[in-house]
């Protein structure tokens, strides 16, 4: 690439000027000529031109040979040194990169260059001495800050912050493991694919189930409860089983200081309705717990059925006794004690049974829900799910119910769902009331006019997995309700030509009210956050529009075997780092030897340094690409010299069924938007240039972290030129000279 050095333009204006002057000007001084002299003169000069017009043609030619080699010297002296003065000094100007210019050039070029460096010092001192004080100030807030993180890191639990987005926020080291346990292949990414500053959480979780839990959050929080939370258990993609626990972030009020209580806040601004701006999640991996309790239950259960059958065996041996020639007092008393200590055992077996299954019931936690609140959010699901209306509700104001509320709006949904594409009902209702079979069961009912159905179709909705569209469920109606300990049914009530499925559902105890006004402020520190992320997030724009700072970036390099991927050349090495908010998170990488599954040429050896021995036993690219498309997925691909690196991963789509259809930017291209005017794009030139360090070279990470380091620096350079979006960069990027050349 630093044998293509492109010609400043301006040279080829002046030189094509020259020439056309220097053509105008002969024409002029040929006609001048021709008006002094006589015709019959004119005849003859024009006869001594013509025989040596080649001559003339040629002697304008070395003419303007000689002015464009004058104009490349006084361009080479005099503009080009300016040229890259300027761009070098915009870099000191607009970043934090300190470094000396070299003074080159003309005599003025090189004195404007050791000005430039006195100023640089100047500044570079000024700011040591503001640094200096701040640090000063801010002493007892990271010493605050570090006390903090040592708690976040030191937890338990593993802890997750996201915004209303489901982008995180923030996470601690407990989670980063946690994920790593989640992750199908911890080997390679160490679950980098799952978690991330800025990555989605729905990523691991169904963005249904979140939805639902924050939308039970939030009721409760405009009712007044001063900390509403939720639960539920889910499973993920790599078959782990998770309970979690979901708590609101609060947006602070808008600001008003006029009339502040002792509290800190003004009357306006506890007259603000609250508002989430994000929520918490704390997750337990519960599968270890789970498959152990399954395992007692088994025990539990076949100590049961063993008991009964030892049972059956001796009633058996009882009535063997029941022969002539025992005494009647005898065999009657004998009788008695075995068949009271038949019915006692009996009696244990069936508590120990009932036991157990209680037991069953209770690794899907309960979550006490105002009932109003469950028949209002599975009203709005009904309708946006199906589109089909839902008439006026009927709940009891002050019945609350302990359930797990997603399964029971799964069920109601499928319901809903099977009753409109089987018998065309388009209208239902809810009713929810306390039942009559005992104060701790509540009646819930999805009622609908018209169509009966018979007792076999009940039963096989009842066991058939709940499916709404394209979406399924593991679980059945009876699997929903068995985990409540309640019933199900169907009722009929043909006077008013109404039927309805009843489901009995555990009730909880009536909980206060709460005023808004009273609700429990309590701040928190995290270990490590990036709260920018709390802002609106613009993924739903197309990406062409968002700003540069607002994107997801993976910075990725490649070792390879050669040069050719479309002559057999493998990928031999794969590293990647994010950039978020302007911010390389180092901590969130790919950095992964892949097997090529072919012989390495010993001549790239000691360019790549990697051997065939660092890469025998190590994953082939089918096992790796997938997790590095899952590390990088919503994010924005950037490389140096990207189209090669990319060329090797589009030739693997087909094989690996992965589709690599992200946006991708060069900071290649990029360099040569900012700085036109330097002699090479080279990742070493570009590095030097920003005072970035340069360490493990032509490694895959060590190149992606030195090409992440540049990236963030041409940020706002980009932004000086007025390049903001990812459009416009891409946009700029195509119009160089180097986006020209072909690989």
């Amino acid at each position: 690439m630093a044998s293509h050095k492109p010609t400043d333009k301006r040279l080829w204006w002046l030189l094509g000027v020259a020439a056309a002057v220097s053509v105008l000007w002969l024409l002029f001084t040929l006609w001048l000529i021709g008006a002094s002299l006589e015709a019959d003169e004119r005849a003859t000069v024009w006869a001594l031109v013509g025989e040596r017009l080649l001559l003339v043609c040629l002697t304008w030619g070395a003419g303007m040979g000689v002015i464009a080699w004058g104009l490349k010297r006084w361009f080479e002296h005099w503009i080009t040194p300016s040229v890259q003065l300027a761009e070098e000094a915009q870099v000191l100007l607009r970043t934090d990169v300190v470094r000396e210019l070299r003074p080159k050039g003309n005599i003025e070029t090189k004195e404007l260059a050791k000005l430039f460096n006195q100023l640089v010092a100047q500044r570079e001192e000024l700011r040591h001495q503001m640094l200096a004080k701040v640090r000063a100030a801010a002493r007892d807030i990271e010493q605050e800050k570090s006390r903090l993180a040592a708690l976040m890191s030191e937890l338990t639990q593993s802890v997750v912050v996201c915004n209303l987005d489901g982008r995180i926020l923030l996470y601690n080291q407990r989670a980063r493991m946690q994920f790593r346990a989640l992750s199908p292949t911890p080997q390679l990414a160490g679950g980098a694919e799952l978690i991330g500053l800025g990555r989605s959480i729905y990523a691991v979780f169904d963005r249904k189930l979140v939805a639902h839990a924050l939308e039970s959050v939030q009721q409760r929080l405009q009712r007044g409860a001063a900390q509403p939370t939720a639960q539920f258990v889910t499973s993920t993609r790599a078959g782990q089983l998770l309970r979690v626990q979901m708590t609101p972030v609060r947006s602070a009020p808008a600001e008003d200081a006029a009339g502040a209580d002792a509290s800190g806040f003004s009357p306006s601004q506890l007259a603000q309705p609250l508002r989430v701006a994000g929520f918490v999640l704390m997750l337990d991996n519960i599968t270890r717990e789970f498959e152990a309790e399954a395992v007692r239950e088994r025990l539990v259960l076949g100590l049961t059925e063993g008991s009964r059958a030892a049972l059956a065996n001796m009633r058996a041996a009882v009535e063997m006794l029941d022969y002539p020639d025992l005494e009647p007092a005898l065999r009657e008393r004998f009788l008695a004690v075995v068949r009271d200590e038949v019915q006692a055992l009996s009696a244990r077996v069936q508590r120990s049974s009932s036991e157990a299954a209680a037991v069953f019931q209770s690794r899907w936690p309960l979550e006490d829900m105002l009932g109003s609140d469950l028949l209002s959010a599975a009203g709005r699901r009904i309708e946006e799910t199906l589109g089909i209306a839902l008439n006026q509700s009927e709940a009891d104001p002050n019945l609350w119910l302990r359930i797990e509320s997603f399964s029971i709006m799964q069920a109601l949904l499928f319901l809903a769902a099977r009753l409109r594409d089987e018998f065309a009902i388009r209208h239902f209702s809810l009713r929810l009331r306390p039942s009559s079979q005992g104060a701790d069961k509540a009646e819930l009912d999805l009622i609908w006019s018209g169509a009966t159905l018979s007792t076999e179709t009940v039963m096989s909705w009842e066991i058939d997995p709940m499916r709404i569209g394209t979406e399924a469920s593991a679980l059945s109606v009876r699997e929903v309700v068995d985990r409540h300990g309640g019933a199900f049914w169907l009722e009929r009530d043909r006077a008013s030509n109404q039927a309805w499925f009843r489901f009995l559902l555990p009730t909880a105890a009536a909980q206060e009210q709460l005023d808004g006004a009273h609700y429990v402020r309590s701040d928190s520190r995290p270990e490590f956050y990036d709260f920018d992320l709390f802002r609106v997030s613009p993924r739903s724009q197309a990406l062409d529009d968002v700003p540069l700072v607002d994107l997801s970036f993976t910075v990725f390099d490649t070792e390879t075997t050669g040069l050719n991927p479309a002559e057999g050349d493998e990928i031999i090495q794969i590293g990647a780092v994010r950039v978020l908010n302007g911010k390389l998170l180092k901590h969130e990488c790919i950095d992964q030897l892949v097997d090529p599954r072919r012989e390495i040429p010993p001549a790239s050896i000691p360019i790549h340094g990697i051997s065939p021995d660092m890469v025998a036993g190590q994953p082939d690219i089918f096992a790796v690409l997938p997790a590095f498309h899952t590390f990088a997925h919503d994010t924005v691909l950037v490389a140096h010299n990207a189209a090669f690196d990319m060329r090797f991963l589009q030739l693997k789509e087909q094989p690996t069924g992965l589709v690599f259809d992200h946006p991708v930017l060069d900071t290649l291209l990029l360099s040569a938007v900012v700085h036109p005017g330097q002699d090479t794009h080279r990742l070493e030139a570009i590095a030097e240039r920003f005072g970035v360090q340069v360490i493990g070279r032509h490694t895959a990470l060590g190149d992606a972290m030195v090409t992440a380091e540049i990236f963030v620096r041409l940020i706002p350079l980009l932004a000086e030129k007025g390049i903001h979006t990812l459009g416009q960069a891409r946009a700029a990027a195509q119009q160089t000279f180097y986006a020209r050349i072909k690989y």
